[in-house]
């Protein structure tokens, strides 16, 4: 027995390091697809062709595809978070703890009716599982072919609660978003099937060839290459709308290699289009009046984006980007976003463009799995966005950094008591402010203390390899951390750790300073959870500032430069050690202030004890 015990944990250990050598791999589809709209009652037909590829080294038995419109009515899996959750639940699914989705009429419930599905013309068997569809397969694909199913359905354009729907609160018809039967993702952690309780997405990238047959007076916004301007309303002066007995026209739509396909159609639509230098053309589509005329005045600041992007994190991959109002918030989708329209300042408009936009690069380009990795997706753009908006917009007051909102933020969070770790699963919250806080803030904040800790220099090569190298892929946080490391040459699977999987906080103080004839010698806790390097800074009676930079053990490779000024490398602290003494060369009468970080990017929270004003 012992002896097949051994042979067992032999072949165990065998297979894992195996697997773990597997070179990556990513699936492909490619869709093709035929919408037929009844705009008058808010419904359509589809008709889908998803040739889908198998690049994994596994045969796969089963399917699954995602059917999100199925949430949106009562008793379903997302109204029953809304529900438990109460008033702690996302503010847009529920009006004073009462959930939304609980009060939508039948005649507006979404629906997926799905009437068949086949592979290569035979029939399959399936399972719908609330917003999930199980498909068994008659034959199992294989590693390194393709298969294609074809599949019919019809849906009701539900009420507007979240995203996707119909006459929302700006007037817009129809937000298209989520709307077909769309292919889960599947990589080496299996099925990526998480059912959609209000979260966001993961999915393969994809081609598609989209068809959507509409009555003629509607003008159609979407994340792809429009391919017949001339036979549809709003996009071409010169046009000749086509349209058939029903007084419907077809509009044509490509897009290769994006993770979904969205559009929204509304009779009000105005369509306006600009190119940036050696960038995408930009589309908007939107309801132009008095509601909305800061969209004009964004212009340069988009091109500004764009450019900016471009130049500091990587090169936009795709030949357009359409802002289209889409009336609740803003979300991201392959070359577009849906966004609320009337916004009420132009830096609040931008903001919000910028976000979405930002996004394209995180969640799009890099294509996390959002509701495993929120913290990366909406983190990693928080970031771009506070980088960004200080440059386009700087503040009438100079703050140390473009971060110290942020971290502002966050600190005041962790008083609540009410953090949550950033680890979580997206929809797996208690709490709608802790999912932000754990997604936007600590996520953002990951990587402001990331180039505390390694130097801004470095933050900026670690960010452009890890897009070089990730674009176009599922990356995961071993990816990013397995750069950052490379390029720091420091160890940081101990940051990651304390910063993402617990809430544990930083918190250092200037304990005691004791001045001498020709030094002072100045005592440093630690009075948090999580160890960190420390910057300490000196302003001289002359107005110079002298830096020092105390390494922590960690690390074992100490911070070589930053853009916040050369500093001296003093001893390094050990994590272990709550109490660090060190000595430098100024007396009281030449120190004017003396304290911990003086770039502000560390997030301590009680900054109050980091610094001393020598009088």
């Amino acid at each position: 027995m012992q002896k097949l015990l051994v042979t067992l944990l032999i072949s165990a250990i065998s297979t894992l390091a195996f697997s773990q050598q597997n070179a990556y791999y990513q699936q492909s589809a490619k869709y093709k697809m035929d919408i037929d709209i009844d705009a008058q009652n808010f419904t359509y037909q589809g008709n889908q062709t998803l040739t889908y590829t198998n690049n994994s080294p596994d045969e796969l038995k089963v399917v699954y595809f995602h059917l999100y419109w199925n949430a949106f009515k009562p008793n379903s899996m997302m109204d029953q978070r809304v529900q438990s959750q109460g008033k702690n639940g996302d503010s847009r699914l529920q009006t004073n703890g009462v959930s939304r989705l609980a009060s939508i009429p039948k005649s507006e419930e979404g629906a997926q009716n799905i009437h068949w599905i086949r592979q290569n013309g035979k029939d399959l068997k399936f399972e719908i599982q609330e917003t999930i569809m199980k498909v068994e397969l008659n034959t199992p694909i294989q590693p390194n072919s393709s298969t294609t199913f074809t599949m019919e359905w019809d849906a009701v354009i539900p009420q507007q609660i979240r995203r996707a729907g119909r006459n929302n609160r700006e007037g817009i018809d129809m937000s298209m978003t989520q709307w077909y039967p769309k292919i889960a993702e599947y990589d080496y952690d299996g099925w990526a099937t998480f059912d959609y309780i209000g979260r966001e997405f993961h999915a393969p990238f994809s081609d598609f060839e989209v068809n959507i047959k509409i009555d003629k007076e509607y003008v159609i916004g979407a994340g792809g290459t429009l391919e017949n301007p001339l036979e549809v309303k709003g996009y071409d002066p010169n046009a000749h709308i086509k349209f058939d007995s029903q007084n419907k026209a077809t509009w044509k739509w490509t897009a290769k290699n994006i993770l979904d396909f969205a559009f929204a159609a509304d009779r009000d639509y105005t369509v306006e289009s600009f190119t940036i230098l050696d960038g995408p053309k930009i589309y908007y589509v939107y309801q132009k009046s008095e509601k909305t005329k800061l969209w004009e005045e964004s212009k340069p600041y988009v091109t500004k984006f764009f450019q900016l992007m471009n130049t500091t994190f990587g090169k936009y991959a795709y030949p357009s980007y359409s802002f289209i109002q889409g009336g609740d918030g803003g979300m991201e989708y392959g070359m577009c976003t849906l966004m609320l329209g009337e916004g009420r300042s132009l830096e609040g408009l931008v903001g919000l463009m910028v976000h979405e936009g930002g996004h394209s690069w995180n969640q799009q380009m890099l294509a996390y799995n959002e509701s495993v990795r929120p913290w990366m997706d909406e983190g990693f753009t928080s970031y771009y966005d506070d980088l960004i908006m200080h440059q386009l917009f700087p503040p009438k007051e100079p703050v140390a950094n473009p971060f110290v909102s942020s971290i502002n933020s966050y600190i005041g969070f962790t008083k609540t008591g009410k953090e949550e770790p950033a680890v979580w699963l997206a929809d797996h919250h208690d709490s709608g402010s802790a999912y932000s806080i754990a997604s936007y803030m600590k996520g953002n904040l990951f990587l402001v203390q990331l180039g505390y800790i390694v130097g801004e220099q470095n933050l900026s090569l670690i960010m452009k390899e890890f897009f070089n190298q990730w674009k176009m892929k599922h990356p995961t946080e071993r990816d990013f951390l397995h750069i950052a490391q490379k390029i720091s040459g420091m160890d940081l699977k101990w940051f990651q750790h304390y910063w993402i999987n617990t809430t544990k906080t930083i918190d250092y103080a200037i304990k005691n300073v004791k001045y001498d004839a020709n030094s002072t010698t100045i005592t440093l806790e630690n009075k948090g959870g999580i160890p960190m390097p420390i910057d300490f800074s000196i302003l001289t009676k002359d107005k110079k500032v002298v830096n020092y930079q105390i390494p922590m053990s960690m690390t074992h490779v100490w911070k070589s430069k930053d853009i916040y000024g050369d500093f001296k490398t003093l001893d390094y602290w050990k994590w272990t050690q709550k109490e660090y003494t060190f000595t430098i060369p100024y007396n009281k009468s030449q120190i004017s202030a003396l304290g911990i970080d003086f770039s502000q990017r560390l997030a301590d929270v009680n900054q109050a004890d980091n610094f001393v004003e020598v009088k």
